[in-house]
């Protein structure tokens, strides 16, 4: 089984694209579902939100605020789950609720090494 990551991306600035308390909450509860279905094919492997504000640093110690909200598409959070390919990883990437948002995003990654473990 190979690792993936599942990027939910949201329009957090339109006003109209933000939910309702009520939304909200039954949004939350859509997405533990879909996790719960994820974790029970035993293919979950963790994830979590993050919130709306950071610092975005840049070459030369710069740092700016972030990340930049006037792309009114920002990573919601994200989880990282098994999968025997990047096609069995798209299936179960393709009913996360947050696609049930219009302008929202998921993307699927393969997660790869980038050091040696000698």
């Amino acid at each position: 089984m190979e690792e993936f990551i599942i990027l939910m991306r949201l329009d957090i600035i339109t006003k109209e694209a933000q939910p309702s308390p009520e939304q909200l909450q039954v949004y939350m509860q859509q997405y533990h579902d879909w996790v719960g279905g994820i974790a029970a094919q035993d293919k979950f492997a963790g994830g979590t939100g993050l919130s709306k504000e950071g610092k975005v640093l840049h070459f030369n110690s710069v740092i700016t605020d972030g990340p930049y909200a006037e792309i009114k598409e920002s990573i919601a959070g994200f989880i990282t789950i098994r999968a025997k390919d990047l096609d069995e990883a798209v299936r179960l990437a393709k009913d996360c609720p947050i696609l049930k948002g219009k302008g929202n995003t998921v993307e699927v990654r393969q997660v790869v090494a980038t050091h040696n473990n000698a």
